[in-house]
């Protein structure tokens, strides 16, 4: 058997290199032996394989050279379960346990496997067996995520003004350009916190210097308000949340226009809340009166639904780091 360099080279790599697995490794071994005009029954004694094993892969790289060492595709073992086995218990996993008569809150992979079991869909089968066929789906019938069901009979009339003020309609008359709703929000108790000593930068043979310890400068409240007309977000600190903070000037909405209008506030019930110095029904606060006198048009506030609501503590949330450090700043200035 003669070799070419090429496949020398890659021979003994194969046959010597310390990555190579050891069924690589004596087939390897076994065409350097036979290159060399060694016998089947020495070669067989120098590897400790069996002659038979030698004559079969001095055999197959006469037939196939380097390619045909490798391991040939195997069909494996026949398929234990039928396809639509596996597609009756994906069916099993998508539905709830309460509808099958099963006493559980949520399927767990042992709990799908005892029932498909139990109703004769297959035989003996294993909880990985059964995560394997959910896993291919991407279901996780262990999992669920909360859903806003609305539970208020009167849902309907509550949601269709907010709903008309996005279309920016109020009581079936269209609203003008100079006037435009905002949904508002706040985020209450942020922590304003500043470091006691500012970090040290590192130096020659001294690592940076951290300080941990903070000085508290309170709780303040974020105000956030979407404007749904050109879909944008104001917010701001205050001290303390409530109509009068959010009705000063540029708290969380353009100060110009505030102080040019009277607002109308719609509460969470929907409920159209007086004006000016009247009561503010259950939020138990005065709206500040404008100073330059009322406009002929009210500019609406709309307070949010649930999901609007939602977003905007998102968008809290994502604008902490800013409302902190306006509230460090603050600290720092009244100390």
């Amino acid at each position: 058997m003669e070799l070419s360099a090429a496949e020398r080279h890659r021979l003994k790599k194969m046959a010597y290199g310390h990555k190579t697995e050891h069924r690589l490794r004596v087939r390897a071994q076994v065409i350097l032996h036979a290159s060399r005009g060694h016998s089947n029954a020495r070669i067989a004694r120098e590897t400790h394989v069996h002659v038979d094993t030698v004559r079969a892969w001095r055999g197959r790289f006469a037939a196939g050279g380097l390619p045909a060492l490798a391991d040939r595709k195997r069909s494996g073992r026949p398929a234990r379960f039928t396809p639509m086995q596996v597609a009756e218990a994906k069916a099993l996993a998508c539905q709830l346990p309460a509808e099958t008569g099963v006493p559980l809150s949520r399927w767990s992979c042992p709990d799908l496997a005892a029932a498909l079991t139990a109703r004769g869909i297959t035989d003996t089968v294993s909880g990985s067996t059964v995560r394997r066929w959910l896993h291919q789906d991407a279901l996780k019938p262990w999992q669920y995520r909360s859903w806003i069901f609305i539970r208020a009979p009167d849902f309907r009339a509550r949601a269709q003004r907010v709903l008309d003020l996005y279309a920016r309609v109020f009581d079936g008359v269209p609203l003008g350009r100079d006037e435009y709703v905002v949904s508002s929000d706040e985020k209450t108790s942020i922590q304003a916190r500043c470091r006691c000593h500012p970090t040290l930068a590192p130096g020659q043979t001294r690592a940076m210097r951290v300080k941990h310890t903070y000085g508290r400068g309170g709780a303040l409240a974020y105000l956030a308000a979407y404007d749904v007309d050109h879909a944008r977000v104001f917010g701001r600190c205050e001290p303390k949340t409530g109509v009068v903070p959010f009705m000063a000037p540029g708290a969380g909405h353009e100060p110009r226009a505030l102080r040019k209008r009277e607002a109308r506030l719609l509460d969470r019930r929907q409920r159209l809340l007086a004006s000016r110095q009247e009561s503010c029904g259950p939020l138990g606060r005065q709206v500040p009166e404008c100073r330059h006198g009322p406009h002929p048009g009210p500019r609406l506030l709309a307070e949010p639904d649930r999901a609007t609501r939602g977003r905007l503590r998102r968008v809290g949330i994502m604008m902490r780091s800013v409302a902190r450090r306006r509230g460090r700043s603050r600290a720092v200035g009244g100390r």
